[in-house]
């Protein structure tokens, strides 16, 4: 299929050529009839990307200050890989779609095959979205009038949050795309309505909307014109739907509002704010986020968990369906504002010039014939090679882009898979790997395939690393191997009885510095060895701290210490004690200390701290043992005291990435002993699912 994509390095507009989306739970598939151009959201982001590497700092000086403290950490070639990277990963364009239902995913009962929808799908061929983003389309909607759903959803919600009553006076400030569709359903809401803008053709458009309209560039002052329609009492409501860089539209809107009225932010401007506008007339100010409540929750996206109507009138769904009933009630008449109907070959008839002011919402048709494919071939002078070592990789996400593919060049690689398609497609072109697709089973079933690796999200470790040793595959995947004991025993079972290998992603005690620190170790002296991660805070509400899918993250990346300090004990786990920080640990903390008993008798600590700075170094190991100390520094400097013949050992930051991944390429196409022993895996495993338990019991956890 096709898509639109941005890339923001080089300020390239694409139509691109991906694997369509496969049906997941709790989502539809959609095939796509037409799709509207958010002429504001996706012209800053061309914009963005044609911009200077200079002025997009400037752009995001919050993201300046972040390379800044990774430069401090990491060092500053690292940052730089980081940083471009991340600025060459495609962005897919779009989120106002319209299409018919060609796939139900499990638990959606909603929605059937044929039905007509509106969602906030990107501009593709086929998308994959999730029920509560969908709406179903009245019969009396058009397909163009029906485009407008999502993004008339962001100007209710602006609407929704000012709560304006029958006669109130409220002043739209911006009367772009967004700024008519607020105006307009605030005149069908009973209220008098000002629009304010600088485009003539604009204020044309509201005047015949019964909107009373102001030009600044006819010299007429916004505040005063308001006061003077309101017998100098003010405006009830502002809502700013403008995009502007200075203070100067906040300032009037404070200007213009009465005492305690509202002012309501949908748009991007700046926000000095003075205080005593604010002050002396108690103002209310209040940025609204998006189409509703639900916006940014995965509970309620991604899970498909809805909010009970008595509780949360206006949901983001509910907010399409009430723009659609606007539209079908001929309330909102949207068909004055459509610029232009573009076929989606010709797409760049929009974007070429998109800034231009004579354009109000452009509309892009897709072909009726279009059919979909879940794998796209990519052209390559690489052609894979017969024999073993043929790798597939399921996952297209930061680590695959920034750390794996960059590892492992000269390895055979046949597949990459990815849920949307446009992430492992754009891999696949910058890496040589010919095949791009959405359905992993393709790799599963390619018997030219080997090595299957996996970099999902950690809940989708398991069953996935199943089904490739299933199918006959040696696995790679990325820590951690299971979440949970029923997971890991299924594990075991499958790879007990396919005789394949399985080797996870524990790259710590392939670093140099780790190989040294073992060398310097009799492997039969009693050890202390104790391992600092600054981990660093992540927000509550980012999926690795949700247990059912990322396993928190003791499970999802303190595992990496635990299997280091076993590679350096030359011995197994035998029990564990966590004592988590605060006087209510969650199951899925991020900070405490876990102390790690061996069957050998030595110990380990395990200090994992989310609190505290990050320009302090990530990584501390230290090792005591027979009268010698060794201490090294994240990765980059080890230091030997009492190690004779060993003083120092320094490089730039190694975690082992590097020799893991050629180690593993090299095992794939010779074959040996695997990389690490499975049952240490396993025990490794074990014992961070034992640190969950201790968090809850307060007690020392044995490990079977």
């Amino acid at each position: 299929m096709r898509q639109i994509i941005q890339n923001l390095k080089s300020g390239e507009t694409l139509l691109e050529n991906v694997p369509s989306p496969q049906i997941q739970d709790g989502q539809v598939l959609i095939k796509t009839s037409r799709s509207l151009v958010s002429l504001g959201t996706e012209r800053m982001l061309v914009e963005f990307g044609k911009a200077s590497l200079i002025q997009k700092a400037r752009q995001q000086p919050d993201k300046v200050k972040m390379v800044l403290d990774k430069i401090k950490a990491d060092g500053l070639m690292p940052t730089l890989e980081a940083v471009f990277n991340k600025l060459n990963q495609p962005l897919p364009l779009g989120y106002c779609n319209v299409g018919r239902v060609i796939g139900v995913g499990k638990n959606v009962l909603e929605f059937k095959i044929g039905d007509r929808v509106a969602s906030n799908g990107q501009h593709a061929e086929f998308v994959s979205v999730p029920k509560n983003l969908v709406a179903h389309i009245p019969d009396e909607v058009t397909d163009e009038e029906a485009a407008f759903t999502v993004i008339g959803a962001i100007g209710l919600q602006g609407i929704r949050l000012l709560n304006p009553g029958l006669g109130e006076t409220v002043v739209v400030i911006g009367l772009g795309l967004i700024g008519l569709l607020t105006a307009e359903l605030l005149v069908a809401n009973g209220c008098k309505v000002i629009g304010v803008d600088i485009d003539a053709g604009k204020l044309e458009i509201a005047d015949k909307k019964g909107i009373m309209t102001v030009h600044p560039a006819d010299g007429i002052d916004p505040v005063q014109y308001v006061l003077n329609k309101t017998s100098q009492a003010g405006a009830d409501g502002v809502i700013i739907t403008a995009s502007a860089k200075g203070n100067e539209i906040i300032s009037q809107a404070a200007g213009m509002s009465r005492k305690r009225g509202k002012i309501i932010l949908v748009g991007v401007i700046g926000l000095n704010l003075n205080r005593s506008d604010f002050y002396e007339k108690e103002l209310t100010f209040q940025v609204s986020c998006s189409y509703g409540p639900g916006r940014y929750d995965d509970t309620y996206e991604q899970k498909g968990q809805d909010y009970p109507l008595a509780f949360v009138r206006w949901t983001e769904k509910r907010n399409f369906e009430a723009i659609l009933g606007a539209l079908q009630s001929k309330r909102l008449d949207v068909r004055p504002l459509i610029s232009e109907i573009i076929e989606l070959h010709d797409y760049e008839k929009i974007y070429s010039n998109i800034g231009r002011k004579d354009s109000i919402a452009s509309i892009l048709s897709y072909p009726e014939d279009a059919e979909p494919s879940s794998v796209v071939e990519i052209i390559s002078e690489r052609v894979t090679k017969g024999g073993k070592g043929i790798m597939g990789i399921i996952g297209a996400g930061n680590f695959t882009k920034m750390t794996m593919l960059p590892k492992l060049k000269g390895a055979q690689i046949k597949y990459i898979a990815s849920a949307a398609g446009v992430n492992g497609t754009a891999l696949a072109k910058e890496h040589g790997i010919l095949k791009s697709t959405t359905d992993y089973r393709e790799i599963l079933r390619d018997d030219d395939v080997d090595i299957v690796l996996i970099t999902t999200r950690h809940n989708l470790h398991a069953p996935m690393v199943i089904e490739s040793l299933r199918s006959g595959k040696d696995v790679f995947v990325e820590k951690p191997l299971a979440l949970n004991q029923t997971d890991l025993s299924e594990i075991i079972q499958a790879h007990n009885e396919s005789g394949n290998v399985v080797t996870v992603g524990f790259n710590r005690r392939f670093s140099p510095h780790a190989e040294k620190i073992k060398s310097l170790l009799d492997r039969h002296a009693p050890k202390n060895i104790i391992v600092t991660m600054n981990a660093g805070h992540i927000p509550v509400d980012v999926w690795v701290h949700d247990m059912e899918v990322g396993g928190g993250r003791i499970i999802g990346e303190a595992c990496h210490l635990i299997d280091l300090i076993t590679y350096f004990t030359s011995s197994k786990v035998k029990s564990v004690c966590f004592s988590a920080l605060g006087s209510n640990p969650r199951d899925n903390t991020d900070n405490g200390i876990m102390i790690l008993k061996y069957e050998n008798g030595d110990q380990g600590v395990i200090n994992y701290f989310a609190n505290g700075h990050k320009a302090y170094s990530k990584e501390r190991i230290e090792v005591y043992s027979q009268g010698k100390t060794i201490i090294s520094d994240n990765f980059r400097e080890t230091r030997g005291y009492g190690t004779s013949g060993f003083s120092k050992l320094k490089t730039k930051l190694d975690k082992g990435h590097k020799r893991q991944f050629d180690l593993l390429v090299k095992h794939a196409i010779e074959g040996g002993q695997p990389l690490i022993p499975f049952d240490e895996i396993v025990n490794t495993s074990k014992a961070s699912f034992a640190a969950i338990e201790s968090i809850k019991t307060g007690k020392w956890v044995a490990i079977s």
